[in-house]
């Protein structure tokens, strides 16, 4: 909940304005209170009326209102607020942030307050990818300012690709996470989530069943403690959370390489079904069938990118979690597992197909350390990632 916190809402002119709407509105149920301001392009797409209605409060929308300004109104509404959020952040308005330029009320807020800022950027996806784009969002994230989105979709111009304003939830998510300071506040955590897929030819794959529900949860549950999570997910069904820094691999190799670099981090953990074995060669034709004859398909073995970590002699996080999806046996593998690879906990859960835990939402896991086994009843994934990210929390910060 948001109770008591006040939120500096800056709403940029763009088709996708109109979600801030909705965004003020479940601000407010959740306690908070939202002070906007509407830039001159913004009231293009929706109206001081219908802002303020849902507000409860005045729209801010003239750096040179005289009432306001006798009193330096920009200043004092730039440091009442506990956040200032830019949605949607249009590029004319990163620009302006990127490079000082305070020509108008919204610029010259955020220009004169001394409190964290959060944008939330929509755009054409052309705009988002271009260069100078690229430089200013590169600039602000050197600065401190906090990002959520954009994502993948649709546009209303009918282009597909980045720059798709965040959910309205995705968006209080990250509120949340940008007005409070958890427990795992200024900790680094690698997470790792999802299938890899290994090519057999260009339209065949070796993959596990693996929705990755279970380490995005992880991942978000992380987040909302406060922690700066590095996410490392194979093509998963879930899409990836925002608020957290994204690596999209494909194969295991490509997610041992995104590992690699990500160290050091205070703590890791092994989410992601990693395909064991791949082609030992790649083919860059597809395999064709031949008088009914079977293909000979030679494998080998992909790195172990847990065991890699856990024995680390340098740069190996304080804490290693891995995961051990069995079938059968599920603890005694698990212990033989948490041994072998050299990792602090193994979270086993049962993935029998009459579980239905592989690709479902919900989970039934034994988190064993120490040769402790300590059996959680089965609940859904994000109770797990959450019960699951306290146990992280009370690891790293314990003295």
């Amino acid at each position: 909940m948001l109770n008591d916190k006040s939120i500096l809402l800056i709403i940029g002119g763009g088709i996708a304005a109109f979600k801030s709407l909705d965004l003020m509105r479940r601000l407010r149920d959740e306690g908070a209170t939202v002070v906007p301001v509407l830039t001159k392009a913004a009231e293009e797409f929706v109206t001081p009326l219908s802002v303020s209605a849902l507000a409860a409060q005045k729209v801010n929308r003239d750096l040179f209102d005289l009432t306001s300004e006798a009193e330096m109104g920009h200043i004092e509404l730039s440091r009442a607020a506990d956040l200032v959020v830019v949605s949607p952040a249009t590029a004319d308005l990163l620009g302006k942030m990127a490079n000082g330029l305070a020509n108008d009320l919204a610029s010259t807020l955020l220009m004169a307050t001394d409190k964290r800022v959060l944008v939330a950027p929509a755009m054409n996806v052309r705009m988002w990818q271009h260069p100078a784009v690229q430089r200013n969002v590169a600039t602000l994230k050197s600065d401190g300012v906090l990002f959520v989105g954009p994502e993948d979709g649709t546009m209303a111009c009918g282009e597909f690709g980045p720059g798709r304003l965040s959910e309205t939830p995705d968006i209080i998510g990250a509120i949340r996470s940008a007005l409070t300071d958890g427990p795992l506040k200024g900790k680094q955590i690698l997470v790792t989530s999802g299938p890899t897929h290994e090519p057999i030819d260009p339209v065949r794959y070796i993959a596990n069943r693996s929705s990755g529900a279970q380490g995005t949860a992880i991942a978000v549950a992380l987040r909302d403690l406060g922690a700066d999570v590095i996410f490392v997910t194979g093509p998963a069904d879930i899409p990836p959370p925002t608020g957290v820094h994204v690596i999209k691999v494909e194969t295991a190799r490509e997610m041992k390489n995104a590992v690699d670099t990500a160290l050091p981090v205070d703590a890791a953990v092994f989410a992601a079904a990693v395909a064991d074995w791949r082609m030992a060669q790649e083919t860059h034709s597809k395999i064709k069938k031949k008088n009914g004859a079977l293909p000979e398909l030679k494998f080998a073995e992909n790195p172990d990118i847990l065991a890699g970590v856990a024995q680390l002699k340098k740069n190996r996080p304080k804490l290693v979690v891995g995961f051990a999806a069995e079938t059968d046996n599920v603890i005694e593998n698990a212990t033989l597992k948490l041994g072998r690879k050299g990792c602090d906990w193994i979270v086993a859960n049962d993935v029998s197909p009459d579980t239905g835990i592989m690709g479902g939402s919900e989970n039934a896991v034994t988190l064993i350390s120490n040769g402790n086994a300590d059996v959680w009843p089965r609940m859904g994934k994000s109770e797990v990632a959450q019960k699951l990210a306290a146990r992280i929390a009370q690891e790293l910060t314990a003295s």
